[in-house]
């Protein structure tokens, strides 16, 4: 692996590691964190990249406890400079969420604020069963500012969201597995190898069919359900002329693995 600080940057196969390498600050975002994982983002997006799934962990006790703090205080004389920051964020959390590549989160300790927001912009997750995750802007008299108003409703429900938000309070590793904020609870020191492990079977399967597979899905829950269904079967109809089904047909037939190109 290569470090490009603050983010160490690597792969296990054809799994692209992104890992949060800020343990001393609880791997808090800043603009330098969010600049990395663009970079790595990039790379990993390239076709001949050889990346089909990406893993988004991080290192030391917490997974993340939201914004570097001590670099949104040096901001806020500048309102253009805090305007950047706040969009920035955005961009770079809609970019693992919109990327054609699945972005597992494998989480342990804390996901807090903009922890819990970088968490809820992966499409799968991973929580270690000392796990816990909440939104503390109420607090201090801030408000979710990387897309935590609109990603947690839609998972949780408006009422619990809403709960969330007031109370600023912490859920556990169960609670948020029941809430569908994750979706699986392990062992904290079997995290990093399940997590891995399902991220190498994804790379088994045709990256295109996954791509399109996560775009019907995203776009379809914020379209009404006949709108959805029109868009699945106008891509369909495009997609069983790909290449990789005709590997998954021809490898169906013979009874043996695909090997999608």
């Amino acid at each position: 692996m290569s470090t490009v600080s603050p983010l160490v940057v690597g792969r296990e196969g054809a799994v692209g590691i992104l890992e949060l390498a800020r343990p001393e600050k609880f791997n808090c975002l800043s603009l330098a964190l969010h600049a990395a994982i663009e970079a790595a983002m990039d790379e990993f997006e390239q076709a001949g990249s050889g990346v089909r799934a990406v893993l988004l962990r991080a290192q030391g006790k917490h997974f993340c406890t939201g914004a570097d703090l001590d670099e949104v205080k040096g901001l806020r004389s500048d309102p253009a400079k805090i305007d950047h920051f706040i969009r920035y964020g955005h961009r770079v959390l809609s970019r693992l969420e919109g990327s054609d590549l699945p972005v597992v989160a494998a989480c342990q300790g804390l996901a807090l604020a903009g922890g819990s927001e970088l968490m809820m912009a992966c499409d799968v997750a991973f929580a270690a069963t000392d796990f816990r995750i909440g939104d503390q802007h109420a607090q201090y008299g801030l408000v979710p500012g990387w897309g935590g108003s609109q990603r947690l409703p839609r998972i949780v429900g408006l009422r619990r969201g809403l709960d969330l938000f007031y109370s600023a309070r912490w859920v556990d590793a169960p609670t948020a597995l029941q809430w569908g904020l994750v979706n699986y609870v392990v062992e904290p020191d079997k995290l990093g190898e399940i997590s891995l492990a399902y991220c190498t079977q994804l790379a088994t399967r045709s990256r295109g069919g996954l791509a399109l597979m996560k775009r019907l899905a995203r776009q379809g829950m914020d379209r009404p359900l006949a709108d959805g269904l029109q868009l699945e079967q106008d891509l369909m109809a495009t997609e069983l002329l790909n290449d990789d089904v005709s590997e998954g047909l021809a490898a169906f037939a013979a009874r043996r693995p695909p090997v999608f190109k």
